[in-house]
């Protein structure tokens, strides 16, 4: 935990010192290697200069939709040939076709999550996912996440800080959680489908 916040710390200091430029980059890498979301810098830079909370929260939108795809670019790339040091070819062709039926919710359900972004953007390359859906998927998910901290911020002030600071996490496990909901019973149905014993 302490070498998290340490790691925390590093990055508000380090990409915070440039600007709207540094949450650019931090919101490209969260999205396809680094671990710090910029949630971090959107709450800072917005707290300082409320005014531009909404700017801040477009910056991070853009830069991690490029990230995600610079994320989906490494899976589509690098991601099979490893997957299948792991597993059969007929078992990574089967979730690859559950993906493709269900990975735009799944998508969407992670960029509001604490879940790691990275995570779904590199599989959704070697999963192969429908690259439009995924950019709609990560355009909902993200825009809508980091301008809801930014709203938040510009109609509550300072004074939401400190319940930012105490439960973003489970404020953003809440909003996803229909989605996680109905990706899970999209899922089930898929494997009743699949066993023919849909009801």
């Amino acid at each position: 935990m302490a070498l998290f916040e340490g790691l925390i710390l590093w990055t508000k200091e380090t990409f915070g010192s440039f600007g709207p430029a540094g949450l650019f980059i931090l919101a490209f890498a969260e999205s396809s290697f680094f671990p710090v979301p910029p949630d971090i810098l959107i709450i800072a830079f917005s707290l300082a200069a409320p005014s531009q909370a909404f700017f801040f929260a477009l910056i991070a939108t853009i830069g991690s939709v490029l990230g995600a795809l610079f994320g989906y670019f490494l899976g589509q790339k690098f991601g099979e040939p490893l997957l299948l040091k792991f597993a059969k070819k007929q078992q990574v062709e089967h979730v690859q076709k559950l993906y493709k039926d269900l990975g735009f919710w799944a998508v969407v359900a992670a960029g509001f999550s604490p879940i790691p972004f990275k995570i779904f953007t590199i599989l959704s390359g070697i999963m192969e996912l429908e690259k439009k859906k995924f950019v709609i998927a990560c355009i909902v998910s993200r825009a809508g996440r980091f301008f809801l901290v930014a709203g938040v911020i510009y109609f509550f002030g300072a004074e939401i800080n400190t319940f930012l600071n105490q439960y973003f996490e489970i404020l953003t496990l809440a909003i996803s959680l229909p989605v996680i909901i109905f990706v899970s019973w999209k899922f089930y149905r898929h494997r009743m489908q699949t066993h023919g014993k849909i009801i």
